[in-house]
């Protein structure tokens, strides 16, 4: 069963998430990707996750896949029990995942119901084309980027840190350019997507 937690802002839904998961997390192998920020300027973000992780009881084994061997993403998207995805530049994200051949193995292990943590640009990469954040993100920070077709994994478009300071504007540009194109989904800092199967609730 499809099963996924998409945030802009994990350390502001962690008690969301635990009631989502439904299940004892102490233990539980997470599967760590902070590809999405190596980019980036500004990342607190990831390590403030990684806190939020281990005080649940949540071991992670990290994964670049900008940097990782075929051989090891396999491995580790193959055999920890959660997948998480970070923040960052969601078109980085998409190609190193693309280049890496990580996004066909997550999509296999997302499919047959492992559960997707992704957050902000680990959100974004979930929908069918990630062509609309480039409001949001640089596009010039996938230079070998040569499509946007993201992972297909829903057939709809989220749009994280809705109504939130620094992504105010640009949040509010997407959803006046696409809003009457593309199924949207905006979410603020303190919102998730929660998706399981084909029933999509927006909370």
């Amino acid at each position: 069963m499809l099963k996924m937690f998409l945030a802009s802002s994990f350390k502001d839904v962690v008690d969301l998430f635990r009631k989502f998961a439904d299940e004892d997390l102490k233990g539980k192998t997470l599967t760590f990707i902070p590809t999405a920020s190596i980019p980036e300027e500004v990342v607190h973000y990831v390590n403030t996750a990684k806190e939020e992780f281990k005080k649940l009881g949540v071991v992670l084994v990290e994964l670049d896949v900008a940097v990782a061997s075929p051989e090891e993403i396999k491995e580790k998207l193959e055999r920890n029990d959660f997948i998480y995805v970070s923040g960052g530049n969601t078109f980085f994200l998409l190609q190193e995942l693309r280049r890496s051949g990580a996004d066909k193995i997550m999509k296999e292990q997302v499919d047959s119901g492992k559960l997707y943590i992704g957050e902000s640009a680990g959100a974004i990469v979930t929908s069918p084309n990630i062509e609309y954040i480039r409001f949001m993100d640089d596009k010039e920070k996938a230079t070998q980027l040569k499509t946007f077709e993201g992972l297909n994994l829903m057939e709809f478009y989220p749009v994280p840190h809705y109504s939130n300071e620094p992504f105010k504007d640009s949040a509010s540009a997407i959803i006046a350019h696409y809003g009457s194109t593309l199924n949207l989904l905006p979410i603020s800092n303190t919102q998730v997507i929660k998706v399981k199967e084909n029933d999509v609730i927006v909370c």
